[in-house]
């Protein structure tokens, strides 16, 4: 008993030194600290300048990330550590986890909020939860950038030529949130056009930007709207990570089914889980399990669901969902990721 008192003892202090210093991460981003820092070492005294922060509050924040190993101080000047700048500084990068701060911050300012919705079975609007949106998106940004079109539309291979081959394919990006996913898919198939439909508003506003910055304006749109009632007609109808979060799934499957053209596919990305509950569980699941507690339960308890699954999706349960929903064939694919499984349903 005195070694299970003392691991857990241990686990949750861990716990506390990793939160506290995300928060300092998500300052040090706000701020433009870190961004400072890469043009070369800092003093107290240029730190404040260059920042716009007051130097006092500067030395303290810049001792306690060298403290935390994010910096390294020679002769009374900070910098940055080796690696630093491609995690937390390079959103576009492979390498980049700078969302983490975003969500941990967009999750406890709203935990009052969840706190009372345990009590009284409401929900806390997703349009509430600023700080997560903004984690979410970039944590997802990198596999968009990466892996969207150079490992996972590739590795099915019907998909990925008739988006090569067939002039003016469509495709529709249901949950697209600030649309990262919509324009790497429009740079990677010239000739496609992308519309990006999602129920956030500020998404779309920022989906908007994005795309209009990566020049794909033209061929991506987006618009604010129930994935359950969009219409129009596509070769291929994408749901990334945000089938778990609507509210009536079998709906939204439903409807999919009746946009697609001739042959063509929906193609899902959600939470790598196991397929049936075990405790404890790995660290993956861990955390999605934390997540919905904080934020996916209530956030699709605030829509008045028809299911509020929560961000725990099993395999099994998409795969019913699939099959309520009318498709003729729906498989898990093959496709590799630490955090997402993919399914294909026709």
């Amino acid at each position: 008993m005195t070694n299970a008192i003392d691991a857990l003892s241990e686990r949750i202090f861990g716990a506390l030194v990793g939160a506290a210093e995300l928060c300092t991460v998500e300052l040090g981003r706000e701020l433009g600290l870190y961004t400072v820092l890469r043009d070369g070492p800092q003093t107290p005294g240029t730190l404040a300048k260059a920042a716009g922060i007051d130097e006092r509050y500067a030395r303290e924040w810049l001792e306690q990330q060298a403290a935390a190993g994010f910096l390294v101080v020679a002769d009374g000047s900070f910098g940055l550590a080796d690696g630093v700048a491609e995690v937390l500084l390079d959103e576009d990068g492979p390498a980049y986890a700078g969302a983490a701060g975003a969500f941990a911050l967009g999750v406890a300012l709203l935990t009052p909020r969840v706190i009372e919705a345990f009590r009284t079975g409401a929900g806390v609007p997703y349009s509430d939860y600023g700080h997560v949106r903004h984690g979410i998106a970039g944590f997802n940004r990198p596999m968009f950038t990466y892996l969207l079109t150079g490992e996972w539309l590739p590795a099915v291979p019907e998909i990925d030529a008739r988006l090569r081959a067939q002039p003016g394919a469509s495709v529709l990006d249901l949950g697209c949130g600030m649309g990262y996913s919509s324009v790497a898919m429009a740079r990677a198939y010239p000739s496609i056009t992308v519309r990006g439909v999602d129920l956030d508003e500020h998404s779309i506003a920022e989906a908007r930007r994005i795309a209009a910055e990566a020049g794909v304006a033209d061929r991506v749109s987006f618009m604010t709207g129930d994935a359950a009632e969009t219409g129009g007609s596509y070769d291929l109808i994408t749901v990334f990570e945000a089938l778990h979060d609507m509210g009536d799934p079998v709906g939204v499957l439903r409807n999919a089914r009746g946009l697609l053209t001739a042959g063509g596919s929906v193609l899902i990305a959600d939470e790598r889980v196991s397929d049936e509950f075990t405790a404890p569980a790995g660290e993956v699941e861990r955390l999605q399990y934390a997540f919905s507690v904080l934020h996916c339960l209530p956030a699709t308890r605030a829509e008045d669901p028809v299911v509020a699954n929560g961000t725990v999706l099993r395999a099994p349960t998409l795969l019913a969902w699939a099959r309520e929903a009318g498709y003729a064939e729906s498989e898990v694919l093959g496709v590799e990721n630490d955090f997402w499984r993919f399914y294909r349903l026709r």
